[in-house]
């Protein structure tokens, strides 16, 4: 183990170098906050999520290792006796994209934030063919090498989508989710406002975030509170009202709001604003997106193995 990168609520990643390989992985070190609980049913939907998910433009599970106390991974994962440190193995990134925005000596150019949003689209839209939401999209959890390689990473509140009639025995159609996911600078309005019942489009208000962040070298919408997050996006996307956010009246934070008008926009912006739009179900989709044609315009997608470092 060389160095820790890095600290969440779910866990800890350290760099360190595989033995047998001799190359670089991260390990990502499962937190036991009650270590007699057994293992965070959030580290076992993760792990078992991950081991469905094979994608160029996702973070695979490379392995997972044990130390101290189990004898093997089953005696693990099937005990709650058991006494040891579990991490979960990745490929090593060099970089988080958030970390790169904030460094004033790394330089983006149009091309290349079109080739990050082209991989992070065909990451997103792979996710979501599949039936998962990943409901943390943010710059923090998109990894890049040195050889211009967008993965997704952090699958921790990951969670099926409404596709399906079951996954996992649930009756989908009957689940309401939480609405206290995603980080807030990146969650979207419904959230904001209480809805329960959401799908795919809330990773996709993340991606628009996200587009829009690697063209200010700043987060859009750096809201201090829900209310003041609301109101930094009413401010840009305008009022909501019965025509762009059909029953934004009927959840619970819907008081109070007050009347923005909406901007002129560029095609860049207007594409950036696709997926920021107030209605969910208006919101374009990964595959949509995909083709828009802010790819097909000068400058091009820059090729990927334009270096970062």
């Amino acid at each position: 183990m060389l160095n820790k990168l890095g600290e969440g609520t779910f866990g800890e990643v350290h760099k360190a170098r595989s033995h047998v390989t001799g190359q670089l992985v991260a390990l990502k070190r499962i937190l036991m906050h009650e270590e007699r609980e057994g293992i965070p049913i959030t580290a076992l939907r993760e792990v078992k999520l991950l081991k469905k998910l094979k994608h160029p433009n996702v973070v695979p599970l490379v392995d997972m290792v044990v130390t101290k106390g189990a004898q093997t991974r089953m005696d693990y994962w099937s005990t709650k006796d058991s006494k040891g440190d579990i991490y979960m193995v990745f490929p090593y990134m060099d970089h988080d994209l958030a970390g790169l925005l904030e460094n004033k000596s790394v330089r983006l150019s149009p091309g290349q934030i079109k080739l990050y949003m082209q991989q992070l689209l065909e990451g997103t839209d792979y996710l979501h063919r599949n039936n998962i939401l990943h409901r943390d999209m943010k710059a923090a959890n998109l990894l890049i090498s040195n050889a211009g390689v967008l993965q997704i990473a952090d699958f921790g509140l990951a969670r099926p989508g409404h596709s399906k009639l079951a996954w996992d025995g649930i009756d989908i159609r009957k689940t309401r989710y939480t609405n206290c996911v995603v980080t807030r600078w990146y969650r979207p309005p419904e959230l904001l406002l209480g809805e329960t019942n959401y799908g795919f489009a809330i990773d996709m208000w993340g991606v628009g975030c996200v587009m829009g962040e690697m063209w200010l070298r700043r987060p859009m919408f750096c809201g201090s509170s829900d209310l003041n997050q609301l109101e930094k996006i009413w401010s840009l996307c305008g009022t909501p009202t019965e025509d762009n956010m059909p029953g934004w009246g009927l959840l619970p934070g819907c008081e109070g709001v007050k009347n923005w008008p909406r901007q002129e926009r560029t095609v860049r912006q207007n594409f950036e604003l696709s997926m920021l739009l107030l209605d969910p179900n208006r919101r374009i989709t990964a595959a949509q997106a995909l083709d828009h044609e802010w790819f097909w315009n000068d400058p091009m997608p820059a090729d990927p193995k334009t270096y970062v470092d």
